[in-house]
């Protein structure tokens, strides 16, 4: 008789199968759902993987970085190295540019007068004294024309002027302070209609300035004068003054330091 224990043949069957699945390697392992869940690159909205140090030239500019590129171009046109086209083109792309990359081209052909540099001061450095002076804020951009409906229209402080500028009071008043402005043309054509209201226009005692205009019932006087300075700017003002007032007048003790200097007999 058959002592022997009896099998079991499903169990045989299912060792026979782990047998076979060593023989043949370890099968698939499922995935955890964090592990499923992880992308396989993480990547930034620009395409680079996040940690990737980002190239000087993809920089986003800032408002100084912008101004202190437009200052050179300013210079470089007074020197007579670009001409009206070329400065207006480059000053524009540089008001418009949105990283340093974008930048740097425009003074590449330039002589560097002042080193253009897009470092940051480091910490604490504000406080003390900088080599090349205060920081000036950026001039801002004002639109060309200034208009006054029974109320009041004022325009001071630093911003930038261009060839054409446009006033208009109707039973208002409008205030214009070119002392401070920064002048991107060599002449600056100020365009004035005065109803019932008055226009008061100062400009730097170093500018000159010319014009006159037409007065009906009302009084027109532009306080002419000529600088000193061949390449300073010149202010001419025209228009019209009716039953209302027009004045335009050098600012005594404020003098313009930043300006477009038209090179006589340049090509």
């Amino acid at each position: 008789m058959d002592n022997s224990p009896s099998k079991d043949p499903s169990k045989g069957t299912q060792d026979q199968q782990m047998d076979h699945q060593g023989d043949q390697g370890q099968g698939p392992v499922p995935m955890t759902k964090a592990a499923a869940a992880q992308p396989a690159a993480t990547r930034s909205a620009t395409g680079r993987p996040d940690g990737a140090p980002v190239a000087e030239a993809e920089i986003r500019a800032s408002d100084a970085d912008r101004e202190r590129v437009a200052e050179l171009l300013r210079d470089a046109y007074a020197e007579g190295r670009l001409d009206v086209e070329e400065h207006a083109e480059r000053i524009e792309a540089a008001y418009s540019a949105k990283t340093l990359g974008e930048l740097a081209p425009l003074t590449r052909d330039l002589p560097v007068h002042r080193e253009v540099s897009f470092e940051k001061p480091p910490l604490g450095a504000a406080d003390g004294p900088r080599p090349d002076g205060p920081v000036r804020l950026p001039a801002r951009n004002e639109a060309p024309t200034m208009l006054a409906v029974f109320g009041g229209a004022s325009r001071k402080g630093r911003w930038r002027v261009g060839s054409q500028l446009k006033a208009v009071a109707v039973f208002g008043g409008v205030e214009i302070d070119l002392t401070d402005a920064v002048f991107e043309s060599p002449e600056v054509v100020i365009d004035v209609v005065a109803i019932f209201g008055g226009v008061e226009i100062k400009v730097p005692e170093n500018v000159s300035l010319h014009g006159g205009g037409v007065g009906i019932f009302g009084g027109f006087d532009v306080k002419e004068q000529t600088s000193a300075d061949p390449y300073a700017p010149v202010v001419r003002v025209k228009g019209a003054a009716v039953f209302g007032g027009c004045e335009a007048k050098p600012r005594k003790g404020k003098k313009l330091k930043e300006w477009v200097r038209k090179q006589l007999g340049a090509d």
